[in-house]
């Protein structure tokens, strides 16, 4: 009996060693099963159910977390503007046309909610001219909102809801992303309901992109399409990297190269407009020109590097300073300048009235002048043109 016992538990011992195996090196052998499926009785081969809890685990790789983290807080933006009437007002054009009187517009985009008071950060161009502007959460709640404020110079605006239980994203540091970094872009193109896409941040400081008086875009090859403007392109982590603004296309789809406003960018615009009601820039009064070998030759310039001053504005905060036509500007508050664009957003983040080195270099001889910014004059708007 004693034996028998022996050779019983060696042989369960052996089994179960066999089975730990086996999970451990093939668990599909053991996870799958195969079953009956329909009248025709087929044998299938089904993966394992799994969990289905919303706090399960993600598998590995995905971005459900920091979609399900960050979506709640990206929302819908629909606006309708006032019909244009054109030419019906003239006789002779209702004498051969008729009365045509335009239908309203309607426009769409994304927006995220930044604050649980109820600010809304989109895109300006996705609110401009708009009579009436609609929010749909993701929850299925809409709700009318007004603009608090807009900025045209970063395609910004600001909006407001009065709505209870927001769902908040979190800010995080666009200064810190890096290329080749993993994000998200969250939004509602071409009005089909919101999607999330995945792809890298493809490169850093975009500019001189003529889409924006100041550009400092995060390029990605998420897909963004129309719609997305003003939608959360966000971390692995679910944190707001930046607003959704442009795509390079030639077919008015993605093709892989989609811009977007760092959020280092929109806090500034928001605590302006939050707090002033407009945002304030600084300004030195002179027309920058990037070095070329044309300009280096007409004002006997010799850097190699920074932006070359041609015009000077009469008793303007850089001619008080001292500045002249030919200078070379090198560095802004210590900052490297290296384009007439890097220039103009360094002096605009500046504040007025508060004085600043700069580091210019006047033929062969580098000084320093200590230049107070003025306060940015607010930008012309262009005129519609007669039709």
């Amino acid at each position: 009996m004693r034996r028998f016992w022996l050779v019983f538990s060696q042989a369960v011992t052996v089994l179960l060693a066999a089975y730990f195996v086996v999970v451990t090196l093939k668990p599909d052998w053991v996870a799958t099963r195969s079953v009956a499926s329909g009248a025709a009785g087929v044998p299938l081969i089904e993966a394992p159910s799994a969990p289905s809890a919303p706090g399960a685990a993600a598998p590995v790789g995905s971005f459900r977390q920091a979609a399900q983290k960050a979506s709640q807080a990206v929302v819908s933006i629909n606006t309708s503007k006032g019909a244009e009437r054109g030419n019906s007002n003239d006789p002779w054009f209702r004498f051969f046309f008729g009365d045509q009187g335009g239908a309203p517009q309607a426009g769409l985009g994304s927006g995220v909610i930044i604050s649980s008071e109820g600010f809304i950060l989109t895109n300006n161009h996705v609110v401009e001219g708009a009579t009436e502007i609609e929010v749909a959460l993701n929850d299925s709640r809409k709700v009318k909102a007004k603009v608090i404020g807009t900025d045209p110079e970063t395609d910004l605006a600001i909006l407001k809801v009065t709505l209870d239980r927001l769902p908040v994203i979190t800010l995080g540091n666009s200064d810190a992303l890096q290329v080749g970094d993993q994000v998200l872009a969250i939004g509602n193109p071409f009005g089909v309901g919101q999607t999330v896409t995945s792809g890298i941040v493809s490169a850093l400081g975009r500019n001189q992109l003529g889409i924006n008086t100041f550009e400092n875009f995060i390029q990605t090859d998420a897909a963004i399409n129309p719609g997305n403007s003003g939608g959360a392109l966000v971390d692995v982590n679910g944190h707001l990297m930046g607003i959704n603004t442009a795509i390079y296309s030639r077919s008015g789809g993605s093709m892989g190269i989609g811009f977007a406003i760092p959020v280092s960018t929109a806090k500034l615009v928001l605590e302006g407009i939050v707090k002033d009601g407009v945002v304030t820039r600084g300004w030195i009064g002179v027309e920058p020109a990037d070095l070329s070998p044309e300009l280096m030759e007409t004002f006997g310039v010799k850097a190699r590097k920074g932006v070359l001053i041609t015009g000077v504005l009469q008793n303007g905060p850089a001619a008080q300073a001292g500045m002249r036509p030919g200078d070379v500007v090198v560095q802004v508050g210590g900052k490297d300048i290296g384009n007439v664009s890097e220039l103009l957003s360094t002096v605009a983040g500046l504040k007025p009235g508060t004085a600043t080195q700069f580091k210019v270099q006047r033929r062969d001889e580098g000084t320093e002048m200590t230049v107070t910014p003025g306060k940015r004059p607010k930008p012309r708007q262009q005129q519609t043109p007669q039709r």
